[in-house]
């Protein structure tokens, strides 16, 4: 996501401009907001000037009269001013609002659609880094940068007009200061954005590294590596504030350069000024009015250029949102795809190949039959293509070659919902979410009893650990159960695949982390569960699979036998050394 080809400024703007334009009238109303505050306190200045004048207009003293009306209507438009710019940043709060939460549910909507290699390839920290930090970094500037422009255009250009009819002559010192302005701006802007594009990655990579460490922290006491670890983020957290202090301190010079070349036209107005009012060719008052109308000009200048600097930051967090947003979703099912009305569980692979990676296959020429109801059972070393037969039966990944049979039909040719939803999936790594232990069971599930989760968990034997919970059913889990066993949560799981009524079942190292003794009780549920199911089980215990309809030993990519458990003891091949090897661990 990070490190492709930098995206134009000109896309991003058109792509943050599609989000802000949804909402035109929040954007009409803040405009006109924001000509309103903004034209009025620009009254003040020339009414400043007026009351200067009135000082000596009456002779041997002051026109009191003028000061005061003059005066008063300062305070007027001042007033008026300040209500409608607190109405301004109200409303500003609320395009904010909007925005951030139709762009965090476009990113979200996208990551839900997209296929599991996407997954596979990402650190979990940088996708979550993106939805968090890098959309608020992009709407900050939205809700303030934005607005801060535009009202920095209307103070530019009233100001200009202010000036011009004040005395034209002394408006052509800007006609040096605001073009060397202009080009310190640019050439600092250049240098700064590819900084903030690696300030967003080193974050990212930053909140990745955590991310792993906090789920890996029992292991990593385990093994007495904290050190080792502490040492890994202070280098990574090194990386992202040494990035994040060159980004700021290249997009923090624009404002002091550009503030520089302001007070240079202040001083330059103050000299000619002078000049003019001893020829007699502007008042004190008017004298005042430019100076005050003059900062009012450059001001927003130098602001511009420090909003610069914080636009550089939300472009680089905005190219990451939109890769993520332009990540391709799994290919959509064609036209032709059919409907998966009845399934029976009859599954064959013919001559399949695949390999994550193109040079290197997995799957080589692979073929398998599964009648319907029949338990099969996959055994093999690591690495020998096991939970890669659940992923394209699942079509988490698609063969390069050859083709898949549900029922006598390529499953790319059957939608892929109905395909996933015919199966039901049980876990080595379980997961369960933040909910109750009830809304956990009957996740699979809509409108189901009380009655059908209790007798799930029963069968499951979990029931009794359940009712003795504080609050049984209703318990709420976090942080995905961490405060139960891994058995228990295995168990958990087990009781909600049982309430699945799908025809097929996939068990990857189901009952792994269950003690012996109690996965010889579940084994009459499991039994249960995979009756009259068409079930695809991967177990490195192989006491577990003895009365498998079907045991498939692969081998580098390849079937090496198959058979019953005593076909395959008979034969003494590679599953009998298997089964010997364990055995006599055991």
């Amino acid at each position: 996501m990070s490190d492709r080809k930098r995206v134009p400024k000109k896309y991003l703007l058109l792509r943050l401009w599609r989000y802000i334009s949804r909402y035109y009238l929040l954007i009409l109303s803040g405009m006109m907001l924001m000509l309103l505050s903004n034209v009025l306190a620009l009254f003040g200045p020339r009414l400043s000037g007026k009351a200067i004048d009135a000082i000596g207009t009456r002779a041997g003293g002051v026109d009191f009269e003028r000061v005061f009306y003059y005066v008063g209507w300062m305070a007027f438009f001042y007033v008026l001013s300040a209500v409608f710019s607190y109405l301004l940043s109200l409303l500003a709060i609320r395009l904010t609002r909007r925005v951030t939460y139709q762009m965090r549910r476009d990113v979200f909507e996208n990551l839900s659609k997209l296929p599991v290699s996407f997954f596979d390839q990402y650190q979990t920290g940088d996708i979550i880094s993106i939805i968090t930090y890098d959309i608020d970094t992009v709407n900050q500037s939205l809700a303030n940068d934005f607005l801060q422009i535009l009202q920095s255009i209307v103070i530019v250009l009233f100001s200009l007009i202010m000036m011009l009819s004040i005395a034209p002559v002394m408006v052509l010192i800007f006609g040096v200061t605001i073009p060397v302005s202009i080009l310190l701006t640019k050439f600092i802007t250049s240098r700064s954005r590819p900084l903030y594009r690696v300030r967003s990655k080193k974050l990212g990579e930053l909140n990745g590294f955590v991310e792993e460490m906090l789920n890996g922290q029992k292991t990593t006491r385990a093994y007495g590596r904290e050190e080792q670890v502490i040492e890994a983020f202070e280098r990574k957290n090194g990386e992202a504030v040494d990035a994040n202090t060159k980004a700021e301190y290249y997009g923090t010079l624009a404002g002091p350069s550009v503030n520089f070349m302001n007070n240079t036209s202040l001083a330059l107005i103050s000299v000619f000024g002078s000049l003019l009012y001893l020829r007699g060719g502007i008042g004190i008052g008017d004298i005042s009015s430019f100076v005050q109308y003059s900062r009012k000009f450059s001001g927003p200048i130098n602001e511009a250029a420090n909003i610069i600097g914080e636009f550089q930051s939300a472009f680089a967090a905005a190219e990451r949102v939109f890769r993520l947003l332009d990540e391709l979703p799994e290919k959509t099912d064609g036209e032709s795809a059919r409907i998966l009305k009845e399934v029976y569980g009859e599954v064959a692979f013919q001559n399949v190949s695949f390999g994550y990676q193109p040079r290197q296959q997995i799957l080589k020429d692979f073929s398998l039959y599964a009648k319907a109801g029949q338990q099969i059972a996959i055994v093999g070393p690591t690495g020998a293509g096991k939970t890669t037969v659940i992923n394209l039966l699942m079509r988490f990944y698609d063969a390069d070659r050859g083709s898949i049979l549900l029922d006598g039909q390529d499953i790319y040719q059957i939608r892929r919902d109905d395909l996933r939803k015919a199966y039901t999936m049980v876990l080595q790594d379980t997961w369960l979410f933040h909910g109750t232990i009830y809304d956990n069971l009957a996740y699979g599930r809509d409108h189901i009893s009380r009655q059908e989760v209790e007798q799930a968990a029963k069968a499951a034997r979990i029931y009794s650990y359940i009712e003795k919970l504080p609050e049984g059913f209703d318990t709420v889990l976090s942080d995905n159960g961490v405060h139960i066993s891994k058995g228990q949560r295995q168990l958990l799981t087990i009781a909600r695949a049982m309430l699945s009524d799908a025809r097929m079942l996939i068990l990857d190292e189901a009952t792994s982390n269950v003690d012996t003794r109690t996965e010889m009780q579940i084994q009459e549920a499991m039994r249960r569960l995979m009756k009259d199911k068409t079930c695809f089980v991967i177990a490195h215990r192989l006491s577990t699979i003895r009365h498998a309809d079907l045991i498939v030993v692969v081998r580098d990519g390849r079937i090496a036998e198959q058979g019953t458990h005593e076909e395959l003891i008979k034969k003494q091949g590679v599953y009998y050394q298997m089964y010997e090897a364990q055995f006599e661990r055991v």
